[in-house]
């Protein structure tokens, strides 16, 4: 992460290391090697070394991975690209069935709680529970340091801790509270952390500055739509809209820029654009930092690059056909399809050989389809065109389209890539939350409270930035030479999109579908759409639906099952309930229901 990897070296050994975030009894049993003391760390400059650390743990990527008996990366990626995308139906895990197999249990639903990387996500987000908990006790030792620096720091380990608590919530649901004030970690989780959650991002808005010196640390308006986020996903729709209202009025990024829409799409998906209005909450990274890994290089995401192509590894995290379909448009209206999008789908090279001749989809698409999936015969950012089964490790597995969003250019390639491991890293952010997404929610909490017209205003500007032709992707002014640039005057396909009208937007019930479906296009491939899915109470239709369609075509998805009461969430990890013994010699953790 920009501006904050720099100081993992201080940071690491002083982690605390609680009962939760161990794997073995013998871990926890033996002296923290190289530890700092707290008095040595008890001052302004010690409380905010170990703040940064708190910060640092928000890629997921610990270094003492191996001391914990860590998985790989992508197990506790911070885009969370295996659970939210993969499992939400917008991309099939890729590559071939036996790579990473684990990954194909968790999407089909059928992973019990023994599956490896349920235990490294939950690891990864209390070790940022830990580090944050021990930043705030150690500044309640702090005594030369001023109220306002005392505050601050205050306020921004809350809203991290509430961000890794969000994210633990969401996946796991039953998962025990520990904060600063608990003598002892090893807590039931038969509570519910909601108000918890709650009570940090408050704090955090109500104490936070409304702009920091650093761009990467959060201030008082990413708090308040976090806590926005933290209502809607408890149906506080009425909370919801107040205070995203307040956010889309009077919000500014945290170097002090009013919040909006960035003029283009792909803006918010190149290094060299990013950190701009639209950013209310990015995960920072940085490519080439001196330390001769990817660490700091959304490492997470090392295996999502097309296989056996210029980015050498690993051809996971293909974008499905039924995500392809969805950005279909009606070519007289400009207006997705909300219900049929499968009927007549987008062609693809399926079995096709790269000396196949294959010509290209005609229909009308909206445009932000070529930024979200690569496919054959469309430019590939600056790479060329992408090439079809070349790229494609397995097409009867895993489909014939490859990930854009975090795939880096070629042009800037010496400054945003990172080729320091086996697989690529990439300078591109992990975008938490992005102003779109704050207007698609805050139109979702409109529409709930009733103010159809309002949540239309809120859907219709986000498609609107999407309709700039200026933004839209060019074909190459010279197909054979794609450094040579690309042809401003031609569309790389036939873009069509328009706004909505009260005529789609005339009940509660069509206002709510066009809003679930502009999160799916809008949001594509970034991680929200399993979470979504079931926090509308909809993932068991639209899932089942999804392995029945996707099945026909991949067989990555085919025995797969979605069951509403035990899916909704993932199973508590059993390492950690065979971990939380309490006095009478039983588990304190309980596991969730149906598993």
């Amino acid at each position: 992460m920009r501006i904050i990897k720099n100081l993992s070296s201080f940071y690491i050994p002083i982690l605390g290391m609680l009962l939760i975030t161990a794997c073995s009894d013998n871990f926890l049993e033996q002296p923290a090697q190289g530890s700092l003391s707290n008095e040595l760390v008890a001052n302004a400059e010690g409380a905010q070394k170990l703040l940064i650390g708190a910060y640092g743990a928000l890629d997921g990527q610990q270094d003492v991975d191996n001391a914990l008996g860590g998985g790989g990366p992508w197990e506790a990626a911070a885009d969370n690209w295996v659970y939210g995308t993969v499992a939400g139906g917008e991309a099939s895990k890729g590559s071939f069935g036996g790579d990473q197999p684990a990954i194909d249990q968790i999407v089909k639903f059928i992973s019990n709680p023994s599956n490896g990387f349920y235990n490294t996500k939950w690891k990864a987000l209390y070790e940022g529970v830990v580090r944050c908990n021990n930043t705030l006790r150690t500044l309640s030792n702090v005594e030369e340091i001023s109220d306002a620096e005392r505050l601050d720091i205050a306020a921004e380990a809350r809203f991290l801790r509430g961000h890794y608590y969000f994210e633990l919530k969401k996946m796991f649901n039953m998962v025990p509270w520990v904060d600063e004030t608990s003598e002892d970690a090893n807590q039931p989780n038969d509570v519910d952390i909601w108000p918890m959650i709650e009570a940090d991002f408050q704090f955090a808005y109500d104490n936070l500055p409304p702009t920091q010196g650093d761009f990467a640390r959060a201030n008082k308006w990413a708090a308040a739509a976090y806590l926005g986020k933290t209502y809607l996903f408890q149906e506080k729709f009425a909370e919801a809209r107040e205070i995203f209202n307040t956010v889309i009025t009077s919000g500014v990024n945290s170097g002090g820029t009013s919040y909006d829409l960035m003029p283009y799409f792909k803006d918010n998906f190149d290094p060299a654009t990013e950190n701009n209005s639209e950013t209310v909450f990015d995960v920072q990274m940085v490519a080439n930092d001196g330390t001769g890994t990817i660490t700091n290089s959304r490492q997470g995401s090392k295996l999502n690059y097309p296989y056996n192509s210029p980015f050498r590894c690993c051809g996971f995290f293909q974008p499905s056909q039924d995500l392809m379909n969805s950005f279909k448009t009606d070519p007289n209206t400009g207006l997705p399809y909300l219900e049929n999008y499968n009927v007549d789908p987008v062609k693809n090279d399926m079995g096709l050989g790269v000396d196949d001749s294959f010509t290209p989809y005609t229909g009308s698409l909206d445009p932000r389809a070529d930024w979200t999936i690569g496919r054959r015969g469309v430019p590939y950012h600056d790479w060329g065109y992408h090439p079809g089964a070349a790229w494609v490790r397995e097409q009867s597995y895993g489909g014939p389209y490859a990930p854009k969003k975090s795939i880096y250019r070629q042009a800037t390639q010496d400054i945003y890539a990172d080729q320091s491991s086996w697989a690529p890293g990439t300078a591109i952010n992990v975008a938490i939350i992005r102003f779109a997404d704050v207007l698609l929610m805050a139109a979702e909490a409109e529409a709930q409270t009733g103010n159809l017209g309002v949540a239309m205003d809120y859907v219709n500007r986000v498609r609107e930035r999407a309709a700039n032709e200026d933004g839209f992707l060019k074909d190459y002014i010279d197909p054979s030479d794609p450094m040579a640039g690309f042809d401003e005057s031609k569309n790389a396909a036939n873009y069509n999109i328009e706004p909505y009208t009260m005529a789609q937007f005339s009940s509660q019930e069509n206002a709510l579908e066009a809003i679930y479906f502009e999160r799916k296009l809008e949001l594509a491939m970034e991680g929200h759409r399993f979470f979504d899915l079931v926090r509308w109470g909809i993932a068991e239709e639209t899932l089942n639906a999804y392995f029945e369609y996707q099945g026909a075509i991949t067989t990555d998805v085919r025995g797969g099952r979605f069951i509403s009461g035990k899916n909704d969430y993932y199973p508590i990890p059993q390492v950690q309930i065979d971990l939380s013994v309490g006095t009478d010699g039983q588990p304190l953790l309980q596991q969730n229901p149906g598993y």
